[in-house]
């Protein structure tokens, strides 16, 4: 017979992993800031245009960010050219913890993340 105490070892695995899973996820949370956000998706911007061909003349100043306004989203990284141009404008709508939920370009209207014409980052 199995002694009790071995009963009750999955319990406290699960509970251990599912402990430090959170704590991992507040980590992130406390300590992500909107810079590093910002910066994040700026690299990512110029790394958008390049593959998309049309990387000549951006750079990472080209983006501003705002507050998301929809629920789920904490930060906006919009980022194109100063004057707006529609074939070269790409945003980023990222989530409290720096993962993109969905971003749109000229050449690929509302690209979700895992569709595999989008690459996650942070």
């Amino acid at each position: 017979m199995m002694p009790r105490w071995l009963w009750w070892v999955p319990f406290g695995v699960v509970t251990l992993c599912c402990a430090l899973f959170w704590f991992r996820m507040g980590w992130i949370a406390a300590f992500t800031t909107e810079t590093d956000v910002i910066n994040t998706y700026a690299a990512r911007y110029l790394e958008d245009r390049a593959h998309d061909e049309i990387g000549q003349g951006a750079k990472p100043t080209d983006c501003v960010a705002y507050p998301g306004k929809t629920h789920g989203i904490w930060i906006v990284v919009s980022c194109g050219p100063s004057h707006f141009d529609a074939r070269r404008h790409y945003e980023y709508y990222v989530n409290r913890f720096g993962g993109l939920e969905f971003s749109s370009s000229p050449l690929s209207e509302g690209v979700a993340p895992g569709s595999g014409a989008s690459r996650p980052k942070i």
